[in-house]
Parts: structure tokens; C-alpha cells; sequence
């Protein structure tokens, strides 16, 4: 529905600028031989020479219509050259055109506010440029104006006999008008240059209305074609739109003007005149009938919004008699054709212009001879864009589904598809929306996935950092290279830990390393850091080649050794802890992988003791041979075990199977505990492998877990 807004008070200057059969212009361009003869551009098909989508001027003198099939402009036209569409996926590929159409936005741009309305169609909100000519060189200060200028059509001119040119110069160039009319007088000037400028640098042709609003200015733009302005003061509103038919004006053409024209009797847009605004708002509500109110009088407050790019990307197929889809294996099919370029196109947005969309659109016409209701529409259905091709064309099968259930009602269609031929689809088209720029500031999640396949991050390729793109393009370029999730937390820890030890060092900080340093017979098996967090170490070893065994026969003679050295450490690490917290800028890398210390039961909807690995250099140690010593050296004591948490019914089920599937496993086993019971028992009493076995990886290494809830 139509939006009332207030118009400002202060005079504001909007052109509206049309391409002139922007598509047979494209061609033309591409084919200079067809400047001058009679073309048309066509959407081909297999009946009747396929659909013309666009007709040039001087094919349109023999009667050549866009609503004629090839072979009927043939015969309107024996010298017509009708040019096809290129064609990709087995439909029409309008990139060309979208191309083009950027080309003239740049140039439209340079000065003012530009909103690209569609592929030929763009606003300008010229108000400040006009203001700033008018202050410094108003237009009578010209000694001769521009041709293209002196060529304008000023609505409400008198007709005085004389020269039409010299006419348009004296009012463009009256210094008794009033501002406002100034001002217009200052962006007619300002687009006859930018027309000017556009077709130096594209070749192409464009119309343009300039006016006091952006409603006056579309109307005002299609008056005089081709290659033409139209100025629309405001003291010719009242006759331009008086004898202006009701559907000619936008957003009327539909229900709400049919319902004008037999409700009340409105023919055209003046004939709103005869109504009061709370009669239009009693019959159509408050905001529509204020909106009718408004543009009776040639009144509208809609902005120019400033915006080079489209609002959203589209993508579709009609599909008119015999050719309707009456399957779902035809229906798929073409969805995923259209949803290919749709992630293409959507891909390249975001590669060029950082932008994503939001929302997934699934739009169809069809038939249901089953129906009494012949009218009812097929429902469209929206859902959150996931980006990525297979994601896209998934949800977008799904939308139609839900929404084909919807149509058909009482007559479901069986999985096989449309066995009895009762339905079928005539148009189908997915578009993708609420597309916005990425905000700056705002970093990639892929970060927290670094050596993820590309398969397990293909709904997160759609953000970016736009603050540290370079560190982004590296991190991808890792991920195609198939970094491992392992190597790159290691360099990362081993990276951190290094830099807190220097740091402890210069300041004098003592590390749990002294204690040991008699303790190692060898020499060359190191303690390389200690980090802490909340109480609890976690203890990174590289052993370089060292002889754990001897170490650890030491250690177990010793046990009151032991205790005595492990109670120490711990003691003096706390004291490190609260040191580094009461010191600005120190860290632990533990602060990435911070998680709750204790566990409930899966009765009680919260996760079980499942390992979180804090450090790769811990799980080194694990994959260590060392199988003799390792029985030895667990004596000595090591933090408690941690626990991952979670909450059961937080658990998206959708996304179990995009998981990698070790990941699948673990998360079953979690959502099942007595499956997860009987696989611990397994262990339990099953045979101890004597050699350190490989760690599996644990969905608590690719999400950070929630704080522990305080009762």
C-alpha cells in the first residue's frame, strides 16, 4: 500500500531520468550497422518468433508494439532486425543491459543524490546543486545558454506565436520569478548537462522531468520522448494532472484504482479533487486515504534515497500454455537454474560492493483445475537467505513446497509430483532482499573457523571484515588450501603463550618452570608456558627427543616430592594470576577458550564431561609415544577435567548434518545419553590401547561455550 508522507516545506529539485529503449540502445551500440534502422530486442521462444521486450522509435512508426510476438512485428515490419536476448541456463541473461545501466548511473551521479529506480530508470535529488548555482552564477546571469537547455518543455508555457527556443530562454532565465521556479530553472539547466555529458560518454540517449517532487518528476519524464526534458512548475499541477487518466499514475493501476473508478466514480486524477480527506480516509483507511488526498493535489514527501545499487536481485522464467511445469522434478529443475544465477549474482555484490541480503523469496503464478476459485493466487514464501548455490536452491525448493501444499488444499500433491496433471506452474522467480552494506567494524566469523573445510563454511562465506580485509582474504586463501583446524591453533597458541612469557620475563615474573628445572634429568624436554585462568593451569610440553620415562621413575619414587611441588606451584600461580589481572594489556589465550567447570545431567537438558581442549600443545602431548612414562607421569596432578555446556533445547536438529561428521557423532551422542552411556561402558571394559590414541576432534574446538548460569 501507498505511504503518506508530508512534503517538505522547503522547495526541493528532482529530475527523473528514463532511458530512451535502453535495450535496443545497448544493441546498437554493440552493432553500430543498426543505428538508424528499424530493431526491436526479443525474448526468443519456439511460438511465433518469441516475445519483444523492447521496440526502437523508428520500428514503432510502422505500428511495431512491445506486446507483439516476433513473426506479427515481421509483418507490421518486413525490414525489422529483431535482436536476441543473450541467453544463459536457458533463459534471458540481462547482464549486458545491468552493465550499461551503471555506466549512465556513474555519470549521474557527479551531482547530486542518485537512486537507481531500475535497469534505465534513475532519480536525482538536485536541490543542493541548484541551490549553489543559483547563489553563484544564477541562470541570468548567462549570456547564452546551452542548446539542450534552450530545448526543454516548460508545462504551463503560453503559446505567444513567437520562437519556441527563445521562449524557454526567457523563462529559464527570468530574474522576477519566484524561488521556487528558480530553482527548477537551475536543475533544468544541471540535467540538460548531465544528458549531455551521458551521451558523450555511453552513446546513449535519455529523457529526463524535473519538478518539485519525485511523483512530478516520473510524470513529467515520459511527456517528451526521445531524447527530451520536461520542467513541470508548480503552477501547472493542477492542469497537468487534472486531465491525467487514474491509472496512468503510479501505484494505482492495480485494485486500488479499480476501486476508484467504480466506487467513486474517479476517472482521473483531478476527480480526486471533489473528495475530502476524511472522506478518502473513511473509505480506504487513514494512511491511503491521506496519500489519495496528497497526490490529487500533486503533493508528495517520498525522498530520493540515494542509492547507485539495486534493493534486491532477482531472478525468473515464465512458463506460458504448454510449457508450464506439471512435476516437481520440472518445477526443481528450473529452480535451480534460476537460484545459480541468483548466488551468482549475489556473490559478486558481495566480492564487489560488500553488501549481503537477508531474505529468500519464492514468487510463482499458477493453475489449479481442481480449484473452483480460478483466481487464487499461488502463495509466495519468504525465509532467511543462507548463502551459497545448494543452500539457495534447497531453501528455495522447500518455499515452494510449503507454499504448492498451501494452493492445492484439499488436493496434495504426491511425492512423485502432479500425476493427474491438476496444476502447473506459468511463472516462477526467486529474488533475494534486504540487502545492506556491511557495517564497518564488523568482523568475519570465519575467524573462529580457521582450517575449516570450505564445505562446512559455505553459510558463512557472506561476511566479511571490511576493517581487516587483507587478514580475511589470507584466512580464506588458507581455507581452500585445506589448512587444518589443529596446525592453526597451534601456531596461534604457541604464538600467544610465547609473547605472555616475554612478557612475564621482562617483568621479572617467575614461572612454575623453576620448580622443575632439577626435575629434568635430560635437559632437553621443556616446560615452554604456563597460562591460567580462573584458578586452573594448563600446561603446554614439547618434548624434543626426551626420555619421559626416566623422569617419570624419579617422580614416582618421590611422591611426597610430588605433592609438596605440585601444591606449590599451584599456590604461587594464583598469586601470578592475580598479578597479571591487576596489570592492564595481559592475556591468556585460555580467554578464547573459556568454558563452564562443571556438568549436569542430560536428563537435565545440559551437556555432560566432554573434554574441551584448551591448547593444541595438550593435545600433542596426547599423541606423544609415550606409553610407558605416561603411566607414570599422570600421577602427578592435573587440573580437573572440564566440561562442555550447553543447552539441550537450543540445539538446532536442521543443522546436524552440515556438521562434519565427527561432529555428528559427539552431538548424537549428546542428545542421546543412553546410547552415549552404553558407548562409555564399551571403553570402560574394553582392552587399554598402550599407545597414545589420536584425539578426536570435539564440537567444543568450533563454538565457544555459554557461561555457567547462576541459579
Amino acid at each position: 500500500m501507498p505511504v503518506a508522507r508530508p512534503e517538505s516545506c522547503n522547495a526541493r529539485v528532482i529530475a527523473h531520468v528514463d532511458m530512451d529503449c535502453f535495450y535496443v540502445q545497448v544493441e546498437q551500440r554493440r552493432q553500430p550497422e543498426l543505428r538508424g534502422q528499424p530493431a526491436a530486442v526479443v525474448q526468443y521462444n519456439a511460438w511465433k518468433g518469441g516475445g519483444l521486450i523492447a521496440v526502437g522509435y523508428e520500428a514503432r512508426k510502422f505500428g511495431v508494439k512491445r506486446s507483439m510476438r516476433g513473426d506479427d512485428a515481421k509483418k507490421a515490419c518486413p525490414n525489422i532486425h529483431l535482436v536476441q536476448v543473450p541467453v544463459a541456463r536457458g533463459k534471458a541473461d540481462l547482464s549486458i543491459y545491468r552493465d550499461a545501466g551503471s555506466e549512465v548511473v556513474a555519470v549521474l551521479s557527479r551531482r547530486g543524490r542518485c537512486e537507481r529506480a531500475s535497469i534505465d530508470e534513475v532519480y536525482l535529488d538536485l536541490t543542493d546543486a541548484a541551490e549553489t548555482m543559483l547563489a553563484e552564477s544564477p541562470p541570468e546571469s548567462f549570456g547564452q545558454l546551452e542548446e539542450e537547455a534552450s530545448k526543454s518543455h516548460i508545462l504551463g508555457l503560453k503559446d505567444d506565436g513567437g520562437d519556441d527556443k527563445e521562449r524557454v530562454r526567457e523563462w529559464l532565465c527570468e530574474n522576477k520569478g519566484d524561488h521556487r521556479d528558480k530553482l527548477l530553472a537551475c536543475g533544468a539547466i544541471i540535467v540538460a548537462e548531465l544528458r549531455r555529458l551521458v551521451l558523450k560518454e555511453t552513446e546513449f540517449t535519455c529523457s529526463a522531468g524535473v519538478a518539485h517532487n519525485k511523483m512530478l518528476a516520473k510524470l513529467a519524464s515520459g511527456m517528451n520522448k526521445p531524447a527530451q526534458q520536461t520542467v513541470v512548475p508548480r503552477s501547472s499541477v493542477k492542469d497537468l494532472l487534472g486531465s491525467l487518466p487514474i491509472k496512468k499514475m503510479k501505484q494505482l493501476g492495480g485494485k486500488l484504482g479499480d476501486s476508484l473508478q467504480s466506487d467513486l466514480g474517479v476517472k482521473t486524477v483531478g476527480d480526486l479533487l471533489h473528495y475530502s480527506e476524511g472522506k478518502l480516509q473513511e473509505r480506504y483507511g487513514a494512511n491511503t486515504g491521506t496519500w489519495l488526498w496528497n497526490i490529487a493535489r500533486g503533493n508528495s514527501g517520498e525522498e530520493v534515497q540515494g542509492r547507485l545499487l539495486p534493493k534486491s536481485h532477482g531472478s525468473g522464467k515464465t512458463f506460458p500454455g504448454r510449457q508450464s511445469l506439471k512435476t516437481l522434478a520440472s518445477v526443481r529443475r528450473w529452480l535451480n537454474d534460476l537460484c545459480e544465477e541468483l548466488s551468482e549474482r549475489l556473490q559478486l555484490d558481495l566480492d564487489k560492493n560488500k553488501r549481503i541480503a537477508h531474505t529468500l523469496t519464492l514468487h510463482a503464478n499458477a493453475y489449479n483445475l481442481s480449484e473452483t476459485d480460478s483466481h487464487k493466487n499461488f502463495p509466495s514464501r519468504s525465509c532467511p537467505l543462507r548463502y551459497g548455490t545448494i543452500k539457495i536452491q534447497e531453501d528455495s525448493f522447500n518455499l515452494f513446497q510449503a507454499a504448492l501444499r498451501e494452493y492445492l488444499g484439499a488436493y496434495p500433491v504426491t511425492s512423485e509430483g502432479n500425476q493427474e496433471n491438476k496444476w502447473g506452474i506459468t511463472g516462477l522467480s526467486v529474488s533475494a532482499s534486504k540487502i545492506v552494506t556491511i557495517p564497518t567494524g564488523t568482523c568475519t566469523i570465519k575467524k573462529y573457523f580457521q582450517g575449516q573445510s570450505p564445505s562446512c563454511l559455505s553459510g558463512m562465506e557472506a561476511y566479511n571484515c571490511t576493517e581487516d580485509q587483507d587478514s580475511d582474504l589470507g584466512h580464506l586463501k588458507d581455507l581452500k588450501e585445506g589448512t587444518s583446524l589443529e596446525k592453526t591453533r597451534t601456531e596461534s597458541a604457541l604464538c600467544d603463550w610465547n609473547s605472555q612469557e616475554q612478557k612475564r620475563l621482562s617483568q621479572g615474573t617467575s614461572t612454575i618452570k623453576k620448580y622443575f628445572e632439577d626435575q629434568d634429568p635430560i635437559g632437553s624436554s621443556h616446560l615452554e608456558a604456563t597460562d591460567w585462568s580462573e584458578g586452573k593451569a594448563s600446561l603446554a610440553v614439547s618434548g624434543k627427543g626426551s626420555d619421559l620415562g626416566t623422569q617419570s621413575k624419579g617422580l614416582k619414587e618421590e611422591t611426597s616430592f610430588e605433592k609438596t611441588i605440585t601444591m606449590t606451584a599451584r599456590c604461587h600461580m594464583d598469586r601470578q594470576e592475580q598479578k597479571r589481572k591487576s596489570q592492564p594489556g595481559t592475556s591468556s589465550i585460555l580467554k578464547f577458550f573459556q568454558h563452564s567447570s562443571s556438568s549436569q545431567s542430560p536428563q537435565s537438558g545440559r551437556g555432560t564431561d566432554h573434554d574441551f581442549q584448551a591448547s593444541s600443545a595438550r593435545d600433542e602431548l596426547q599423541r606423544s609415544d609415550i606409553s610407558d612414562g605416561m603411566s607414570n607421569c599422570s600421577r602427578v596432578r592435573e587440573p580437573k577435567k572440564e566440561s562442555w555446556d550447553y543447552k539441550i533445547d537450543e540445539v538446532d536438529l536442521a543443522i546436524v548434518d552440515e556438521l562434519p561428521p565427527e561432529i555428528q557423532d559427539e552431538l548424537r551422542l549428546w542428545l542421546h545419553p543412553q546410547k552415549r552411556q552404553m558407548a562409555s561402558s564399551g571403553r570402560a571394559n574394553g582392552p587399554k590401547s598402550t599407545s597414545a590414541a589420536k584425539p578426536c576432534p570435539s564440537i567444543a574446538n568450533y563454538f565457544l561455550p555459554l557461561k555457567k548460569q547462576k541459579d
